[in-house]
C-alpha cells in the first residue's frame, strides 16, 4: 500500500508561485513513476505533469510549459510542483498519483495511487 500526502496549496495572487509537495510512504519510493493532476470545479480531472523514477524524463501539459517544473527528491519520498505565473485558471484541486511501474504517463487510469488532493486558488 502506497500513501500519498499532498501540501502547499492556498490562496495566491495572478502572477504568483506555489510549490506543492507530495510525501510518499513506501521503501520503494524511488522505483515510482509520479503524476500531478487537477480538477477545476465542474471540469474532469486533467494530467498536468509527471516525472520518471529517477527524474530523467518529465511530461508537461501544454497550459503549463514554461510555467511549471515537476522534481522528486528520493531520498525524501517526495514530489515537488513548483508552479510559477499562476493565472486564474489554474485553479484547482491538485492531486499526486503514483504509479507502481517507473516511468509516467499522462493517463489518470496509469496510476495505481493517489493523494486526497491539495486546493490551489488563483485570485485575478
Amino acid at each position: 500500500q502506497v500513501q500519498l500526502v499532498e501540501s502547499g496549496g492556498g490562496l495566491v495572487q495572478a502572477g504568483g508561485s506555489l510549490r506543492l509537495s507530495c510525501a510518499a510512504s513506501g521503501r520503494t519510493f524511488s522505483g515510482y513513476g509520479m503524476g500531478w493532476f487537477r480538477q477545476a470545479p465542474g471540469k474532469e480531472r486533467e494530467f498536468v505533469t509527471g516525472i520518471n523514477w529517477n527524474g530523467g524524463t518529465t511530461l508537461y501539459a501544454d497550459s503549463v510549459k514554461g510555467r511549471f517544473t515537476i522534481s522528486r527528491d528520493n531520498a525524501k519520498n517526495t514530489v515537488y510542483l513548483q508552479m510559477n505565473s499562476l493565472k486564474p485558471e489554474d485553479t484547482a484541486v491538485y492531486y499526486c498519483a503514483a504509479r507502481l511501474t517507473g516511468q509516467t504517463t499522462s493517463f489518470s487510469r496509469g496510476y495505481d495511487y493517489w493523494g486526497q488532493g491539495t486546493k490551489v486558488t488563483v485570485s485575478s
